[in-house]
């Protein structure tokens, strides 16, 4: 069937070991997965301190989840995500043409690279 691409970021409670995080995370990835989505990227950004406070806590896990998927999954997938306390926050977005060119470009590292040569070419 038709399959979009999606991204969907959600913020951990801090109060969570490596193990538990990385429990959680594969528990949405296989989600994804047995629904019949196809998992692009996984990126983990580590503890970040946030803007502002979310359940009186100043810092959380950032994951970064990139997939292809049938627009009904995600109703299924959003309803899982906000069952489960360790999520914060979360927000799933649909990829255009626009943003699926920049999201490869920043999985290759391109972005990172040119600020490694200006780093270079300061010095």
């Amino acid at each position: 069937m038709f399959q979009k691409n999606y991204e969907t970021v959600f913020i951990l409670t801090p109060v969570l070991s490596d193990v538990q995080m990385k429990d959680t995370v594969d528990k949405f990835v296989n989600l994804l997965k047995e629904q019949g989505a196809e998992i692009v990227n996984v990126e983990n950004w580590g503890l970040k301190k946030m803007a502002y406070a979310i359940q009186k806590k100043s810092t959380g896990f950032y994951v970064l989840i990139e997939f292809k998927a049938e627009p009904t999954l995600i109703k299924k997938f959003e309803l899982e995500i906000r069952r489960d306390e360790k999520i914060l926050r979360f927000l799933t977005t649909a990829f255009d043409k626009h943003s699926l060119a920049y999201a490869e470009k920043r999985r290759k590292g391109e972005f990172n690279k040119k600020a490694e040569a200006k780093e270079e070419q300061a010095s």
